[in-house]
């Protein structure tokens, strides 16, 4: 692994740069270039890919970024590396000589930026980096301190899992993130004379869903 300095500006043997710097609140780890990544120099550059609009989705970030404006993620506590740096057409593609060594700079990373959480960007990259296939969710493994979250591929490959599986989970590692205390709230029912039960409808950019009314509940 390059030296600290080296790391922190971007620099490695990989054609997409390591976006880090140290403390941040989240580093997202992909498990390693793909050829339309490679040719634009940034992270999960292929328009097919979910993982941009994920981060918005999830409130990760303020606003939808681009590929291409990837260092501006720092400013928003979001970091951004890959499990092994060669560029292959597709992850099957990957020899395990191509994770040697990434279990270690991972645990540098930890050691010496002090992010909050590594979160690997689907199973097969956190399998790649230390040779054993995980769960999804919040692992047992930390890294320096740092704790480790698995997330679904937001790779177009991965099309079995659907758009709402993927955000439930970029939105559970949100929340864990945040730091906030979990709070109390109350979910009530109505239903009038005719059995009808009154629901709300709450939608955004990415997604719609019907609740029950409710809210947070205070003190007292």
């Amino acid at each position: 692994m390059a030296d600290l300095d080296t790391v922190c500006d971007g620099g490695s043997a990989s054609a997409v740069p390591d976006v880090l710097r140290p403390d941040l609140s989240v580093v997202f780890c992909g498990i390693n270039p793909g050829r339309v990544s490679a040719a634009a120099q940034a992270h999960f550059a292929n328009p097919r890919n979910d993982f941009w609009r994920l981060l918005h989705a999830a409130r990760f970030t303020s606003r939808l970024y681009e590929p291409g404006e990837q260092f501006e993620l720092l400013a928003e506590g979001i970091g951004l590396t890959n499990a092994a740096y060669r560029t292959t057409p597709g992850s099957g593609d990957l020899r395990r000589a191509d994770f040697a060594g990434a279990a270690e700079r991972l645990e540098r990373v930890a050691r010496e930026l002090r992010p909050g959480w590594l979160a690997f960007v689907g199973k097969e990259a956190y399998r790649g980096a230390f040779g054993e296939r995980p769960d999804l969710g919040l692992q047992e493994r930390t890294l320096a301190g740092t704790k480790v979250f698995v997330l679904p591929s937001t790779s177009p490959a991965n099309a079995s899992v659907p758009w709402d599986e993927r955000l439930r989970w970029f939105r559970e590692l949100a929340g864990r993130a945040s730091g906030l205390p979990q709070r109390t709230a109350v979910r009530a029912f109505v239903v009038d004379s005719r059995g009808r039960t009154l629901l709300f409808r709450y939608g955004n950019d990415y997604s719609q869903w019907w609740t029950n009314p409710g809210g947070g509940s205070g003190a007292g």
